[in-house]
């Protein structure tokens, strides 16, 4: 919501992005009539006296369904469609590092150009199993897949060769440090991995053995742990996994009901 004021202020408001940052408010904006636009790294906002919105449809959350992505590319023999899920071009990091991975992830993710339009794109995302490849997620390409970057340690696990995230330091200012839950808890499952100053490396073994993973609180961390325990050999127990109800209540269920 970085610039949902600016149609009330007096003249326009200008936002600087040193990178690209996710444009669902500009979309809204938009679509309520407030003319947004792009300036090289700036969202200008003019002052606007009136918003006119009609129904809006909200698409699933690609955050909330890259846990699913993952277990799907993970398990072997899996194949499931992510139906209805939002693939908004700022929203695709994940799927782009995925696909790099060798992830089998197929869907529309035509990147959209700027200015933004007022819509939401919306896809069905057909997945399945595979093998995977180690790869590096650059620090530019770190702000469109912070929340999924858990994740990429996970597939790392099972890639062949090395995964290395860089720049990512904003994980340790997360519900919790997010680089250390995410090493510590992996590592206690059998990854090879190391935590750096701004990331992760982690080396693949193809396998992960399983145990218990401590979620401190965070329900990324819960849901993670839950998603390892499919893949792994002994499963995993999650501790504190009541955290995944802060942005996924019925998650437990819903990855129930696909096994």
């Amino acid at each position: 919501m970085r610039d949902a004021r600016g149609p009330l202020a007096s003249g326009e408001t200008s936002i600087a992005e040193p990178h690209p940052t996710r444009d669902h408010t500009e979309r809204l904006l938009l679509r309520a009539g407030v003319p947004v636009r792009r300036e090289d790294n700036r969202v200008i906002v003019p002052s606007t006296d009136e918003l006119e919105l009609d129904d809006v449809t909200v698409p699933g959350d690609l955050s909330s369904a890259a846990f699913f992505i993952a277990a799907g590319v993970l398990v072997p023999r899996s194949r499931l469609v992510v139906q209805g899920v939002g693939v908004n071009w700022t929203r695709q990091g994940f799927l782009r590092v995925l696909e790099r991975m060798g992830g089998i992830v197929v869907g529309d993710l035509e990147e959209l150009g700027t200015p933004p339009g007022p819509d939401e794109p919306v896809a069905d995302l057909d997945v399945a199993a595979g093998p995977l490849e180690g790869t590096t997620v650059e620090p530019e390409e770190v702000p469109l897949a912070i929340d999924e970057l858990p994740l990429i340690a996970l597939l790392g696990c099972f890639a062949e060769g090395e995964t290395v995230v860089k720049g990512a330091d904003e994980l340790r200012l997360k519900e919790s440090d997010r680089i250390a839950g995410v090493v510590d808890g992996l590592r206690g499952l059998g990854a090879d991995i190391e935590a750096t100053e701004d990331g992760f490396a982690v080396r693949g073994t193809g396998e992960l053995r399983g145990g218990a993973l401590d979620s401190r609180g965070d329900h990324r961390l819960a849901i993670l742990g839950a998603v390892a325990g499919l893949a792994s050999q002994e499963g995993v127990e999650v501790l504190g996994m009541d955290a995944a109800a802060i942005s996924y209540p019925g998650f437990p269920e819903d990855l129930a009901a696909l096994v």
